[in-house]
C-alpha cells in the first residue's frame, strides 16, 4: 500500500493548514467555496481518471493501492483534488495580511 502512504502527508498538511486558517476572516465562506470546488474537482477527477485508465494511458500496480476504487480510479487519486480545494485557499488566507499596511 504505497500510494495511501504517499497521500497521507498531503492530507495531514492540508488539514493542519486549513485548521490554522480558521482564525482568519471569512473562514466559513472560504470553507463553503472550498466545498463547492471540491465537489467539482472530485467529479472531474472521477470522469477523467476513469477515461484515461480505460484508454490505458496509465496503470497502477495493484500491490501499491488500497484496493478501493471509484470505477477504475483508485480512491487515492481523489485525495489530491480534495487537498487542492481546501489547502490552496487556506494557504492564501494565511499569507494574506490581516492589518492594513502603514
Amino acid at each position: 500500500m504505497t500510494y495511501p502512504l504517499l497521500v497521507l502527508p498531503f492530507v495531514l498538511v492540508t488539514a493542519v493548514v486549513t485548521a490554522l486558517s480558521a482564525r482568519r476572516p471569512r473562514f466559513a465562506a472560504r470553507m463553503a467555496a472550498s466545498g463547492v470546488a471540491a465537489v467539482v474537482l472530485l467529479a472531474l477527477t472521477a470522469v477523467f481518471d476513469n477515461v484515461m485508465i480505460a484508454l490505458d494511458l496509465f496503470t497502477y500496480p495493484p500491490e501499491h493501492l488500497s484496493g478501493l476504487r471509484i470505477g477504475l480510479a483508485p480512491v487515492e487519486d481523489f485525495a489530491y483534488p480534495l487537498c487542492a480545494a481546501f489547502g490552496v485557499p487556506a494557504v492564501f488566507a494565511l499569507l494574506r495580511r490581516t492589518e492594513p499596511a502603514t
